[in-house]
């Protein structure tokens, strides 16, 4: 997408992709460093750090300027936010909530380039598959 293109979008939709990219970036971080520091899994670290890097659309400051942390009206931290039992229940909630991201991309760039949106389908499934081999472990 171009500035041009971006500007005929409504803010609204621009501030729903900045929030689930950062949503995305963040959950899979968080399983990305678990598998490199607390299992030293390299191949799945190597694997979420690319997929990570593929989470990206431009141009990035037209989305950070929708960006409205003081009135998100879901700000706060809801209870099972707050518990966590183990490492790996941190990793199963980081991935979930990349995969969500993901979906919540997939759909709404289907309003205006279902290329990119494709993108945002092939990451999830890749999310998915990544899930399950950490789960036969």
């Amino acid at each position: 997408m171009t500035n041009k293109d971006i500007k005929t979008l409504p803010e609204s939709l621009l501030r729903l992709w900045d929030a689930n990219l950062n949503r995305l970036r963040e959950g899979i971080r968080v399983v990305e460093d678990i598998r490199r520091y607390c299992f030293d899994d390299e191949i799945n670290a190597k694997k979420l750090k690319t997929l990570r890097h593929k989470a990206r659309l431009e141009p990035y400051l037209a989305l950070l300027k929708t960006r409205d942390i003081e009135g998100d009206v879901l700000k706060s931290t809801t209870k099972s936010e707050t518990l966590r039992k183990n490492i790996e229940s941190i990793q199963t909630a980081n991935i979930k909530r990349a995969q969500e991201s993901a979906r919540v991309l997939e759909e709404s760039l289907k309003l205006v380039s279902p290329e990119k949106a494709e993108i945002f389908k092939q990451l999830r499934y890749s999310l998915y598959g990544i899930e399950k081999s950490l789960a036969a472990e």
